[in-house]
């Protein structure tokens, strides 16, 4: 692990992530892409372009500190919808360990952002919304063939 500071932040290198400390006990998984968000009212480009992407800020399950991820989403009635894919990995992602630990999380979605609460779905609904997330974004479903985990489904409900 590599550590890097400056008068503004300190740069974790761990693995291939990136982690910025912003001295304030929040950690930005993939900062481009945050950065981009923001500045761009939820508007990203490159491998994103085309998809909907929302920042979820959790509590670490462990160290208690805030965390930022950028994920993609879907929608399903009023409420929106996460897929813990990591990409096929047999690990659940960190940010859905988090939200089983502590599942009050802030959502920013386009310029949007608002406190939420996380929910795992269960049995034919979460069928039936992973089968819509594919829908959504194919490669959900070759994440799904890759691992031999059960890829949880979050639904995420407005609580303010």
């Amino acid at each position: 692990m590599g550590t890097r500071t400056s008068a503004d932040y300190v740069i974790l290198v761990v693995r291939n992530n990136i982690r910025i400390d912003d001295r304030n006990g929040m950690f930005e998984y993939n900062p481009e892409v945050i950065a981009e968000f923001r500045a761009n009212r939820g508007r990203v480009g490159g491998r994103f372009a085309t998809f909907e992407l929302a920042l979820l800020t959790t509590v670490g399950a462990r160290t208690g500190l805030t965390r930022i991820s950028p994920v993609v989403y879907f929608t399903d009635g009023g409420d929106i919808f996460v897929i813990a894919s990591a990409a096929g990995s047999d690990r659940n992602p960190v940010w859905y360990h988090n939200l089983v630990a502590n599942p009050e999380l802030t959502v920013e979605v386009g310029a949007d952002s608002y406190r939420a609460e996380a929910t795992p779905t269960e049995g034919e609904e979460r069928t039936r919304l992973l089968a819509k997330a594919i829908t959504v974004q194919p490669g959900f479903a070759e994440f799904e063939a890759k691992t031999r985990r059960l890829i949880p489904v979050l639904r995420i409900t407005r609580i303010s």
